[in-house]
């Protein structure tokens, strides 16, 4: 199975043998039937440490992120800040280090400083545009983990993944990459050189808003093992109901993909000319610095597009509570789009922080309506 779109609707999703169902059961079960003391039927015993619907999921993720590599395997969680908490869980111990990005997504920073950070983690930030930074940021002999967004959420700036990996690599340390704005679909981080891959499985490869859920792909089985121990014994899993649900979305995954991405680029060229708007933030613009690096390593410039309003925070805040189509809310990646205020709603978390966001800015989760419609909706709210 070469293609993606293939990949996504067949990868661990083999008609069932039993009936012939052509869609993977829901195997809404907790224990299972043993063929005596230690004999496992089929390998489960018990739902938090195997399950087959979810072992459907965990298939096909790895098939999408690593094709081809018989080493990948993929674990699903019940979020995907508890895939990232099982990350840190596993790489990281108390007097250890790791380089974050300068402008990380809210939880994930909420995540180092209130959790890792007392537990004895330190941590850095550091402009990831630039490896010399991350090189720079980096403690000899403590820094065991360099943690990347590409693109990042909400400030939309790229990464160089092969880069940063020769830095992470030649310092001893793991490159994690949080491909959760690209999907599988538009980037595949470990082809580039990194060790993790986190999603928040919530987002684009659920795609219908009705699923909260992460995980993570590696393909050094060592490093998988040691991070499924952490999956069992931790045991922030996810259900079969929602691991049947994020399989579900991925079968359309590729097709969605396409149209987040051509209503994006339509809703950021209307932007660029917009009289009360100062900065469009999308990687697909050639005028974004990281426009080459983007293009190099992904399919296509994805769905999410920020922009700064002239007139500061006040004005950003009437566009958010101005339009229709575009649902007030927080997350991302669903069907049906979103408008939010960074600064007050998802990177709240942040304020006062390094890792502020401007007051001024304005994050969309573009969908896949009708692009006229999306268009009128946002002229509206500007006008």
């Amino acid at each position: 199975m070469d293609g993606f779109n293939t990949r996504a609707i067949h990868a661990g999703q083999e008609p069932d043998a039993l009936t012939g169902a052509v869609v993977p059961p829901i195997y809404q079960v907790s224990t299972y039937a043993q063929d005596g003391v230690g004999g496992l039927r089929g390998g489960y015993e018990y739902s938090r440490s195997a399950n087959p619907t979810r072992d459907a999921l965990q298939e096909c993720l790895a098939a999408l992120e690593a094709p081809g590599i018989e080493s990948a395997r993929a674990l699903a969680f019940a979020s995907g800040l508890a895939a990232e908490d099982t990350v840190i869980r596993t790489v990281l111990k108390p007097g250890g280090h790791a380089v974050i990005p300068n402008d990380a997504y809210g939880g994930t920073f909420r995540l180092f400083a209130k959790v890792a950070a007392p537990w004895g983690v330190d941590y850095t930030p550091a402009n990831l545009q630039d490896p010399q930074a991350v090189a720079d940021a980096i403690i000899p002999g403590r820094t065991a983990l360099v943690w990347v967004e590409t693109p990042t959420n909400p400030l939309l700036n790229i990464a160089d993944i092969a880069a940063i990996a020769d830095v992470a690599h030649a310092a001893g340390a793991l490159l994690v990459v949080d491909n959760t704005f690209a999907s599988p679909y538009l980037q595949q981080p470990l082809a580039l050189g990194a060790d993790i891959v986190v999603h928040s499985t919530t987002k684009y490869l659920g795609g219908h808003s009705d699923v909260i859920g992460g995980a993570l792909i590696a393909t050094d089985a060592e490093l998988a093992e040691r991070l499924a121990f952490h999956q069992n014994a931790m045991g922030a899993v996810p259900g079969p109901f929602d691991s049947w649900l994020v399989l579900r979305g991925i079968k359309t995954l590729g097709v969605r993909m396409d149209r987040h991405c051509s209503n994006a680029q339509l809703i950021a060229d209307f932007l660029v000319g917009h009289p009360r708007v100062s900065e469009v933030l999308w990687p697909g613009l050639e005028s974004h610095p990281g426009y080459e690096v983007a293009r190099r390593q992904m399919r296509d410039f994805g769905g999410m597009v920020s922009f700064r309003m002239k007139d500061g925070e006040q004005a950003a805040l009437d566009v958010c509570a101005a339009t229709d189509l575009f649902i007030l809310g927080e997350s991302l990646g669903g069907v049906e789009s979103l408008i939010e205020h960074p600064a007050r709603m998802t990177h709240a978390s942040a304020a006062g922080s390094p890792l502020e966001v401007p007051a001024d800015l304005v994050r969309l989760s573009v969908g896949i309506e009708e692009s006229d419609d999306l268009l009128s909706d946002l002229e509206k709210a500007l006008s």
